[in-house]
């Protein structure tokens, strides 16, 4: 049964391990077209207003991508200033507009809570792409979706792992959505390291807890770690009051190839929601990390695709019939080899 057609795609909340399984099942299956074997058309002449009123690359990108590869088409709106956004117009008002173009919407906002305010006045469903500090439900399951083939490739599950999540764990929306999605599988440990000023919100400690979890917080990277997953973020300096704040925080928690030798087992999986800051006061993740084979950072964004192609196709209810509409790729993509 799909319980997504029709339906917005707004918190991490929406979401039960059955309906996960039948996201993760269904982008399973669309890993051909995203390697170019395949072509579908399945959602021909159907259009994505894609609405990113918050800087964003590969998230935006991504979500293109993935609607064009079922064959549809795409529209976008890049940037608070060229919106009537910033002529006063309020969120339903250009919901009410806009949806009216478009046959599903994705959308990222820098406040907190305006994504479910926009699919309010939305005709169509929306899709949220990220909403100020509060979550990023696609990065998510994406993260979570990495995290399940990652364990499955060294013979482990998500049900008693332990990931070690580092950073900026106040602002970083990826980490709160995650969490969550975490807490509805069983014997999670997490190591929380970050400065105290930069903790993970109570709110969020509360749910691990009130889950039947065990969480540890810390300041240091201590001693050798048993963590299946290191999940890394950079400082999310656009949610400090100044620039001079953040730049207090840049650059505290590094990780190269030495410190993950003497913190990590040599199997622990490194994950980043990009991007990293590979600026020198910072340098998040070192580029001698780059050759480590289990550093899954861009294995994270190939499968951001396979998420949202799921999403699209559940949400607009053609899960069933993609492969009704395939046809054969016109060129050659190095993708085949893949």
């Amino acid at each position: 049964m799909n319980q997504f057609k029709g339906q917005h795609i707004l918190s991490v909340s929406q979401f039960d391990p059955d309906s996960i399984a039948q996201i993760f099942a269904v982008a399973d299956t669309m890993r051909p077209y995203a390697h170019r074997l395949k072509r579908t058309k399945v959602l021909d002449g159907a259009i994505l207003g894609n609405l990113f009123f918050e800087p964003s690359t590969r998230t935006r990108v991504s979500f293109g991508t993935a609607f064009n590869l079922l064959g549809g088409e795409v529209r976008e709106t890049a940037g608070m200033a060229t919106s009537a956004l910033s002529k006063g117009e309020s969120l339903y008002d250009t919901a009410r507009v806009l949806s009216s173009y478009s046959d599903i919407v994705a959308m990222r906002h820098p406040d907190a809570g305006s994504v479910a305010e926009f699919a309010e006045g939305s005709r169509v469903p929306v899709i949220n792409g990220g909403d100020g500090a509060n979550e990023h439900p696609t990065q998510a399951l994406l993260d979570l979706y990495t995290i399940s083939k990652e364990l499955q490739f060294h013979g482990h599950s998500i049900d008693g792992m332990h990931i070690a999540m580092v950073g900026d764990l106040k602002h970083g929306r990826t980490v709160h959505s995650l969490s969550k999605l975490l807490s509805l599988y069983k014997n999670i440990h997490f190591t929380l390291i970050s400065p105290k000023e930069l903790a993970m919100p109570d709110a969020i400690l509360e749910l691990i807890t009130n889950s039947g979890h065990t969480f540890k917080v810390t300041e240091l990277m201590e001693g050798s770690m048993d963590a299946d997953i290191c999940y890394q973020t950079r400082i999310q300096e656009e949610r400090f009051e100044s620039q001079l704040e953040a730049n207090k925080y840049r650059g505290r928690f590094r990780l190269n190839q030495d410190i993950y030798t003497r913190h990590f087992q040599s199997k622990t999986v490194i994950m980043h929601p990009l991007p990293r800051d590979s600026r020198a006061d910072a340098n998040e993740l070192d580029n001698d990390l780059n050759l480590n084979p289990n550093l899954a950072i861009f294995r994270q964004v190939d499968n951001g695709v396979l998420i949202r192609m799921a999403l699209f196709a559940l949400t607009l209810g053609v899960e069933d019939i993609v492969a009704n509409y395939d046809c054969e790729v016109q060129w050659y993509s190095s993708k085949q080899n893949l």
